[in-house]
């Protein structure tokens, strides 16, 4: 009762607050000064207003305002050069109305700088760092006086030095030397660096992992010279981990000796356990139902003993396609550069469509989907290369159970595969302005090591990213693959080793997977049924722009294109489509809708929408 009460009394508060708004409002928008500037325009001009502040409020603030005009007016015409600059002030008084007040500025001549002097003195000197910072700076012989550009250069200067650890720096000389009669300006920096420190020992608090694991994580050497980039790196590196929960990464400048920086990393972790769930759906006409609702839980251990061990299990649910994967994560010789991952999964899924003849109308309709239920252990090692690449390889062993042409399969696949990725990213926010993404891989089963029976199986993906003036982005994709297989083997292969098309993925307009190469058979009872089961070959592309409306609002329009298909069966499908998506705290959620371009042989018009979140690279 309390609670409704607070409602409605809330409520009648906001009625009030709104009614006697607009009276306020009014009451405070009728000022007691304006102003007017004639003579003065551009950055001149704004620089005059800022300097004489905010309009007054009162009588008495009107009065002191006023008082102050002159000697701040000339004040913002020194400060950008204008040393002969000349003002006269029109007020006009009236007792009803606002007063008027009416500047009119002669600027004169500007004052230009003749030299700049900037002198460095200490380790500093040899810093190429410094030295391509200044062919920067906007101090230049010739430029008008810009007293603020020349305090955001010492500033700059300063900090650049303290980043880069030359603790002891300080200014032996700063000035600006000006002669109104010839209105120039000269410029004297001597900056003394003294030594550049180095990084000295580092240590680690708040944790429970081994002596010297979190060492490994290390972007620089004890002894190499002090940069706040390798300390944002080491504290990158901290939390791509996963294992803490707060990181301060805190260089001890309090206890500066023996020209070292000893470096405190106070650390948190993270609760024992953690939980995350997912909600997603697939709307439309298509082989599937209309509605497709996913949930997804993900359970993470993030550190289960010293040694930096953890897990992840994720089980999701939708319509007849449960999946369950636990992997369980083991660090080697690096805590994230090389890691070796064992995983146990049963997953069951659907693929393609079943079509039935109906002799009545001539026509095929659906009546299911091809249905697998795969169980999955596995083992693998994933070690990062040089410059970017991320090496893989695994071993899995693979038990599928499907039925294809009224006929049930079983087998099994012993999969030795590799794959080499790279993401080049232009920043590291979840929604990238630009960026590529390139993954190729290779995997193998063959009969004489146990399998029954033999696949190569080659992949190329690719994403390309790329912002123009702001608002315009482009995002591109294509898929390759390629299995070779030999025909009698080719009913072996398991369908989550074949290609199909379809998904927000793939070809948005059509449900998960739900495209590929078809077999007409007939059953028992003789009626002619049409399944799609997959095959050896895959082709697919997509273009997509995106409009930014505000930073965290864009629309979409894209074109998607290509196929699963098998040989004599290259049939390309194409979807059209766009959507709204939100530039969340956590990633972008997109909500697209897709129309498939319709095809003949399907008795429906597929469309769906897609509802999906997270990164695109």
């Amino acid at each position: 009762m309390f609670a409704t009460y607070r409602i409605i009394l809330t409520a009648w508060l906001c009625t009030v607050a709104a009614l006697l708004l607009p009276t306020v409002a009014w009451a405070a928008a009728e000022p007691l000064l304006t102003v007017s500037i004639d003579g003065a325009d551009g950055p001149l001009k704004r620089n005059i207003l800022a300097h004489l502040g905010a309009l007054p409020q009162d009588e008495t603030q009107r009065r002191a305002w006023l008082f102050d005009v002159q000697s701040n007016v000339e004040e913002a015409l020194q400060s950008l050069g204008y040393y002969h600059g000349k003002v006269q002030q029109q007020l006009l008084k009236n007792e009803q109305t606002p007063w008027q007040l009416t500047l009119n500025v002669t600027p004169g001549e500007v004052t230009r700088i003749q030299w700049v002097d900037m002198v460095l003195e200490g380790d500093i000197l040899h810093d190429k760092v410094v030295a391509q910072w200044l062919n920067r700076i906007s101090l230049k012989p010739g430029a008008p006086l810009n007293h603020g550009d020349y305090e955001a250069v010492k500033a700059q200067l300063a900090a650049l030095a303290l980043s880069r650890g030359y603790f002891d720096g300080n200014y032996a000389l700063a000035e600006i030397r000006i002669n109104r009669d010839l209105n120039l300006a000269k410029i004297n920096l001597r900056f003394d660096s003294g030594r550049r420190y180095h990084f000295g020992d580092v240590s680690f608090e708040g944790h429970t992992l081994q002596p010297g694991f979190l060492d490994k994580l290390l972007p620089f050497q004890e002894d190499t010279p002090y940069n706040t980039r390798d300390l944002s790196l080491l504290n990158q590196e901290l939390l791509d981990t996963g294992y803490f929960d707060s990181i301060k990464v805190l260089p001890q400048l309090d206890k500066l000796q023996y020209g070292t920086v000893p470096v405190k990393v106070e650390l948190s972790p993270k609760p024992r356990h953690s939980f995350q769930v997912g909600l997603g759906a697939d709307i439309g006409n298509s082989s599937g139902s209309e509605i497709e609702p996913r949930v997804k839980l993900i359970w993470r251990t993030p550190q289960i003993n010293r040694y930096g061990h953890f897990q992840e299990t994720s089980v999701e649910w939708s319509p007849n396609r449960p999946k369950m994967l636990f992997t369980y994560t083991i660090p080697l010789s690096h805590p994230l550069d090389d890691q070796l991952k064992l995983r146990f999964g049963l997953l069951w899924d659907k693929y393609g469509v079943i079509q039935r003849y109906d002799a009545d109308t001539e026509t095929y309709h659906n009546v299911g989907q091809l249905e697998s239920r795969k169980r999955l252990i596995g083992v693998g090692r994933n070690k990062r290369l040089g410059r970017g690449w991320l090496l893989n390889y695994s071993l899995d062993i693979l038990r599928e159970q499907y039925t294809q042409t009224d006929v049930t399969y079983d087998p099994q696949m012993l999969v030795f595969g590799a794959s080499i990725t790279k993401t080049s990213r232009s920043d590291s926010s979840l929604d990238p302005k630009a960026g590529f993404r390139q993954l190729y891989r290779i995997e193998h089963a063959e009969p004489a090591l146990g399998s029954d029976a033999r696949l190569t199986k080659v992949e190329a993906r690719f994403k390309w990213i790329y912002t123009f003036f702001e608002k315009h982005r482009f995002v591109a994709r294509l898929d390759l693959g390629v299995n070779r297989v030999s025909e009698q083997d080719l009913p072996f292969i398991p369908p989550s080793l074949r290609y199909f098309a379809g998904g927000d993925q793939s070809l948005r307009g059509y449900s998960f997977q739900e495209l590929g190469p078809h077999l007409t058979y007939h059953d028992k009872e003789g009626v002619a049924f049409q399944e799609v089961v997959g095959g050896r070959y895959l082709a697919v592309g997509s273009v997509e722009y995106q409009y930014y409306l505000t930073p965290q609002w864009r629309l979409a329009t894209f074109v998607d294109a290509g196929n699963a298909y098998d040989n004599g069966q290259l049939d390309p499908v194409i979807a059209l489509g766009g959507g709204v998506h939100w530039i969340s705290p956590l990633g972008p959620i997109k909500l697209d809708v897709g129309f498939g371009v319709h095809d003949p042989a399907l008795d429906y018009q597929p469309w769906r929408i897609h509802l999906s979140m997270g990164t695109e690279l």
